[in-house]
């Protein structure tokens, strides 16, 4: 695929797909099974398919597919044991089973449970409790900071996960995002280096700009024959591929640097210094997010408004000094 001499298929619904069978043999009951391999083709693969069209499927995507089918299994297993099916399960019944399981088991459940009313399988309708959302605390400023300055200035931390810690420390950039990263998206005007998050592309200060310059010269994963011409910031292993998010997250933690409460820190600072539009369209975030973020943030910039403040307003004209 890299070569170009087979079509492009994306690799985690490949792995989805030779997944599934070996977990359908496994249930017993064949109506289960039945009922598992319709969930699957028609909801579970669709959706993979389309956010593969749009984009690019990350290894925590595939894996909550997996974990989606596992529950929906595991849901009518347990209806099984309670003396009740998928079509005579009442409200009592997905409570009971809500009360039982963790908040992920209930989020993975979430999409089984929708399915099998708006196709007819659960015929009556069911309340499902709305999903609940929680954040990791960000780091504090002194410790982004400090994080910061060990991976600047520590020769013996491998050079790809200083640079990509770099940018989630300043940046606040989600590490599938990160490894999708090309070289080209790193700009050099003049002395002057840009990295391209968004638009404009964000200045990269010194000392992380020379270590970027460095490690650019010197990327991993250059030296087999498939990687030699990759376009990616972050190469991995696999021809053509870029690194793998899960594992950078890993090895990220490993050296000290938790990227959710990191990405909390940095992103919170990017909004004390500068307002919500400017650092949604400079870092690749929503509108929306920012705007929120601020508000939780304290921000000073809540008057401030999005658009073009280089241009003045129609109907506007600048008067001379020697007007009134």
């Amino acid at each position: 695929m890299a070569s170009g001499v087979l079509p492009a298929v994306d690799k985690y619904i490949c792995s989805f797909q030779r997944w599934l069978p070996g977990h359908l043999a496994d249930i017993a009951d064949p109506e289960h099974a039945k009922t598992i391999r319709l969930f699957a083709t028609w909801r579970v693969l669709p959706r993979l398919r389309a956010r593969a069209d749009r984009g690019h499927i990350t290894p925590s995507i595939r894996r909550f597919a997996a974990e989606q089918i596992k529950h929906a299994t595991a849901f009518i297993q347990w209806l099984g044991e309670r003396n009740a099916t998928l079509a005579s399960c009442g409200q009592t019944d997905v409570d009971a089973w809500w009360a039982e399981n963790s908040e992920h088991g209930r989020n993975c459940l979430r999409a089984f449970l929708n399915w099998a009313m708006q196709s007819r399988h659960r015929r009556r309708s069911l309340s499902i409790p709305t999903m609940k959302t929680t954040r990791r605390a960000a780091l504090s400023e002194d410790e982004r900071l400090d994080a910061l300055g060990r991976l600047l200035t520590d020769p013996d931390t491998p050079a790809n996960l200083r640079v990509a810690g770099v940018i989630v420390l300043l940046y606040a950039q989600p590490l599938t995002r990160i490894v999708r990263l090309a070289v080209d998206d790193v700009i050099h005007d003049g002395e002057a280096v840009l990295l391209r998050l968004g638009e404009p592309a964000s200045p990269v200060p010194e000392p992380a700009a020379s270590l970027l310059r460095d490690y650019i010269a010197d990327r991993d994963h250059m030296n087999t024959a498939t990687n030699q011409a990759s376009p990616w910031l972050f190469p991995g292993r696999r021809a053509g591929q870029p690194f793998r998010p899960d594992h950078l997250s890993a090895l990220l933690n490993e050296i000290g640097v938790p990227v959710a409460a990191a990405r909390g820190a940095a992103i919170r600072q990017q909004l004390l210094d500068m307002p919500a539009p400017v650092v949604a369209d400079a870092l690749g975030y929503h509108h929306k997010t920012t705007t929120r973020l601020r508000n939780e943030t304290g921000g000073t910039w809540s008057r401030y408004a999005p658009g073009d403040h280089g241009r003045s307003p129609a109907g506007w004209a600048h008067r001379g000094t020697g007007d009134s």
